[in-house]
């Protein structure tokens, strides 16, 4: 299941940042605030800081890494 083409989710799923792991998302929800390092679809590093609590970044992501991120309760929109 994908995004529609409304914008909305048809799936949700915990994310545990990880080095290592796979964990494709359209999208990611931030319920605890602070920093969320991932790895794009395209192959990108990069750590969003000072992401709010409840916040939804609008990213396709391989990865939310596990060095760099302190944001809690992350969950992959797809």
């Amino acid at each position: 299941m994908a995004i529609d083409r409304n914008g909305l989710a048809s799936d949700a799923f915990a994310i545990t940042p990880s080095d290592a792991t796979t964990q494709r998302a359209a999208a990611l929800f931030v319920g605890g605030a602070g920093n969320v390092a991932v790895k794009t679809e395209d192959g990108t590093t990069l750590t969003f800081t000072g992401v709010q609590a409840g916040s939804i970044l609008p990213v396709k992501v391989l990865q939310v890494l596990a060095t760099g991120t302190t944001a809690t309760t992350i969950a992959g929109l797809r």
